[in-house]
């Protein structure tokens, strides 16, 4: 038996690949901070057990949680981009 024949890609399918995997990583990686981020604040905030609603304190918790996950992910993103500029 033969070995199948792997095609060789022009320089513009590779780059049209490399965009492709690039972009699902940059979606895995997404996809993780928010498994991490309602981790994260689920924890912390909910004290009591399930129920159909949040009270007060667990609202304001998971807002305030929530919240302090975005800021610090925008200045961690702000910092690498002026970095790969310098």
């Amino acid at each position: 038996m033969s070995q199948p024949q792997i095609p060789q890609f022009d320089a513009a399918t590779q780059a049209e690949l490399r965009d492709f995997i690039e972009q699902e990583q940059t979606k895995a990686k997404i996809q993780a901070s928010v498994h991490e981020l309602t981790d994260r604040c689920w924890k912390t905030c909910i004290t009591g057990g399930i129920s159909s609603k949040f009270s007060k304190s667990e609202a304001s918790c998971l807002e305030n949680c929530v919240d302090r996950f975005l800021d610090t992910s925008f200045y961690i993103v702000k910092q690498i981009e002026q970095q790969q500029h310098h």
